[in-house]
């Protein structure tokens, strides 16, 4: 068994050791390059935000704790470690899972992203606060912040 596939919710996270983490990240990578060999995708931009995603799900009580991603196709990490492993072979599809985070998805979902610059400055982002992730994984510059 993976551990992946063995996480019920992030809250698992916590109970993780480093190795475990650095295994997650591991089998959260390959599960989002097959997956995008198949569906299409947004794969180097999801590959740049793994260990951000497990820290801010392992220090965050999501949903509890809103995240939102700035650069929603980033967010790939973020569904699977949001309990849609089992249906993330259909993303990008009819009814399947979505390429951005979406509301209507998941209560991990606080904001229907797209591309880029949107979540954060937002005014629909609700409730506050909200720890907004922003930045480029080609130049490894990121901000995380927290709205008040």
């Amino acid at each position: 068994m993976t551990i992946l596939a063995d996480l019920q919710s992030p809250a698992d996270l916590r109970g993780l050791t480093e190795p475990e983490l650095m295994q997650l990240a591991a089998e959260i990578r390959q599960t989002i390059i097959s997956t995008v060999a198949e569906t299409g995708g947004h794969l180097g931009s999801s590959l740049g935000v793994v260990e951000l995603t497990i820290a801010l799900h392992k220090l965050l009580e999501s949903p509890r704790d809103k995240i939102v991603w700035d650069t929603g196709h980033q967010a790939y990490p973020h569904k699977l470690l949001t309990g849609r492993l089992e249906r993330f072979r259909t993303l990008r599809s009819l009814d399947g899972v979505g390429g951005f985070p979406r509301r209507s998805e998941s209560p991990h979902d606080v904001f229907d992203g797209g591309h880029a610059g949107r979540g954060c400055r937002s005014p629909r982002v609700s409730p506050k606060p909200a720890t907004c992730a922003t930045g480029w994984s080609g130049s490894r510059s990121w901000s995380v912040t927290r709205r008040s």
